[in-house]
């Protein structure tokens, strides 16, 4: 018999088959050894077709600006993607039982890693709109780009509840309150498509091509930890961790999410990632997840002090509490290392068996079998009018009014498009880098021209009349401000990029001296203040005062026409704060439910341009 006809007599091979019989036939015909290579994830600088055949490696990543050609992400377009990873896959397919691999991304706010793709805004701005059907419509876009790169797997959503801005992750966070959160899961189904109703209970589902296999993340209580520190510890009993922050992953779950990522932080003082009862008995048994649990990157190496040190007991700590694919990403080694748990009896072969089941079952699902290349008719929908004019609305929708005229009678918004002289200052006005914020092009975001799309200022200069100056200063002169012409100003400042734990802040000033630019702009001329920012941010009470009216524009993305639309009246402010605004960071942690809320703006706080506020 021919190796095509044997091929054709696997049961696995046949996608008539019902996904659970491929699953049972495949993993009855694997290797130790294949099974191992199957639960690994390696970053692609160390995937080489030999590693990739050999192990048979069940997963490529890219991490934060890793791509085609090394960490220079802004000569790689969306077709040098697919070149790149189609080019994993034929290493893959090539192996011996030739199972496709899953390329895994980090596409947050769009297909954030890939110039030219269009950048949406971060989740606390999605949060502001409430539009869950928005946010769906988000991820069928995003779905579309990201496989027009080859790319299948998506880990995003973040379905954090932020308890305390100080957490360096708080712009991935779509809310401090858990219903908001979510509302917004609605972004799953966007993203891998619209389950049938029949489809069985937490079984995972990608619609077609047109889709990505989703991940739900971190497996739970990441936006809950003491003071708000980046992979510390979530201090609560069980029945607060499941009623605030479990609660988005029964609804992600019931979306048919495919995957779940665990996540660094501990739940009283117990790493997740070797948590058996939270991974295991409750997500897996009480929740009925069937996907796959993945680690966070270098997630195991946490397990002990020295990060990486004893490493053989951190994988049988994650392995036996339910991890199912580690994103390892540099240690080729760790195949070996799995097997020799496996054959020493530290880890049961029952508990590689399950893992490679599910991780079998996602692929079989997601059609990766069937299409393990990528459809390039996808490639024009990359930064495509259709989702930048998306991308446009949800930037409109996501902006918060919080203040509109020094006297509540004379609101100072909508501005005048034909005004005759207009000043535009400060460090984010013309910075699409910062407006877009971290996990942009590379990790922790840039500043400049680091993709395509429209600044503040591009957006200020297209929407105003023909015969209106824009006169714009990064930073304002003493000459300009002496001038006596300017009908109002427009003072753009914020937070520069950040990413996880280089995002914690226990102060949350507006840096670069925002505060200064703002009070001396205001002093000669009268200011709308737009705020970019992925969180609060302190605001004195003299401050506040000085202004005409303030925005809390977050990280709006690629898009910058969006606030244009607003401030000059083409469409009312429709946003509301999706976390609470404090009045000094002493006060911190402070969100709804608690006794002691006095805050500056509460939760739910927005005011339009034609009546008071729309506040919840």
């Amino acid at each position: 018999m021919s190796k095509a006809q044997e091929d054709m007599n696997c049961i696995y091979r046949d996608p008539n088959q019902p996904v659970e019989a491929r699953v049972r036939d495949l993993l009855s015909r694997m290797t130790l050894k294949e099974k191992a290579g199957q639960m690994t994830q390696i970053e692609r600088r160390v995937a080489t077709p030999d590693a990739i055949k050999d192990l048979s490696i069940g997963s490529i990543l890219s991490s934060g600006g890793s791509g085609p050609f090394g960490d220079n992400t802004l000569t790689a377009l969306s077709s040098d993607w697919a070149d790149m990873v189609d080019g994993f896959q034929k290493s893959a397919l090539g192996s011996r039982l030739g199972i496709p691999l899953i390329y895994g991304i980090d596409a947050v706010h769009g297909n954030n890693s890939i110039y030219g793709a269009t950048i949406f805004p971060h989740n606390v701005g999605l949060g502001s709109t409430r539009d869950a059907d928005l946010v769906r419509k988000i991820g069928e876009a995003t779905a579309l780009e990201v496989r027009a790169s080859g790319i299948h797997h998506a880990y995003a959503p973040c379905v954090a509840v932020c308890r305390d801005p100080r957490w360096g992750r708080c712009y991935e966070s779509y809310s401090e309150d858990t219903e908001i959160v979510r509302k917004m899961t609605s972004i799953v189904t966007g993203l891998q498509g619209q389950p049938p109703h029949e489809h069985p209970k937490g079984y995972p589902f990608v619609a077609g091509r047109n889709n990505v296999i989703a991940c739900a993340k971190h497996f739970v209580g990441d936006g809950g930890t003491d003071r708000g520190i980046n992979e510390g510890d979530t201090i609560s009993s069980y029945e607060d961790l499941e009623r605030i922050h479990m609660a988005p992953y029964l609804d992600c779950i019931s979306q048919k999410v495919s995957t779940v990522m665990a996540s660094y932080s501990s739940w009283n003082g117990r790493k997740l990632h070797a948590d058996r009862f939270l991974l295991t008995e409750v997500l897996k048994d009480k929740l009925g997840f069937k996907g796959f649990v993945i680690s966070d990157w270098q997630g195991l190496d946490r397990l002990s002090e020295p990060r990486g040190s004893n490493y053989r007991f951190c994988i049988s700590a994650a392995i036996n509490a339910g991890i199912d694919m580690v994103m390892v990403p540099f240690k080729l080694d760790f195949v070996e290392d799995l097997i020799f748990l496996v054959e020493s009896g530290k880890i049961p072969m029952a508990r590689i068996d399950d893992a490679v089941e599910r991780i079998l079952r996602v692929k079989f699902v997601a059609g990766l079998f069937e299409f393990p290349f990528t459809d390039r008719s996808l490639l024009d929908t990359v930064g495509c009018k259709l989702h930048r004019d998306l991308a446009r609305e949800a930037v409109r929708k996501s902006l918060v009014l919080l203040k509109n005229g020094k006297d509540s009678k004379k609101p100072f918004l909508p501005l005048d498009r034909n005004a005759k002289r207009i000043f535009v200052t400060g460090t984010h006005a013309d910075n699409l880098g910062y407006q877009c914020g971290g996990w942009t092009a590379t990790w922790y975001g840039g500043s400049g021209r680091i993709t395509i799309g429209t600044t503040i200022l591009d957006a200020i200069k297209a929407a105003v009349g023909n015969e209106t100056e824009v006169v714009y200063e990064k930073l304002p002169s003493a000459d300009t401000l002496a001038r006596q012409d300017f009908s109002f100003a427009i003072v753009a400042v914020g937070e520069e990029p950040y990413a996880e734990t280089p995002g914690d802040n226990t102060k949350l000033v507006i840096p670069f001296n925002g505060a200064d630019i703002i009070s001396l702009v205001t002093n000669s001329i009268p200011t709308l203040v737009i705020l970019v920012s992925g969180r609060p941010l302190v605001l004195e009470p003299w401050l506040l005062e000085k202004m005409d009216a303030l925005i809390a524009a977050w990280l709006p993305g690629s898009e910058g026409g969006g606030i244009t639309d607003v401030i000059f009246g083409d469409y009312d402010f429709k946003g509301r704060l999706p976390v609470t605004w404090f009045k000094q960071v002493e006060q911190l942690p402070l969100h709804i439910g608690i006794n002691s809320y006095d805050p500056l703006f509460p939760l739910g706080f927005g005011l339009t341009s034609t009546k008071e506020n729309s506040s919840d």
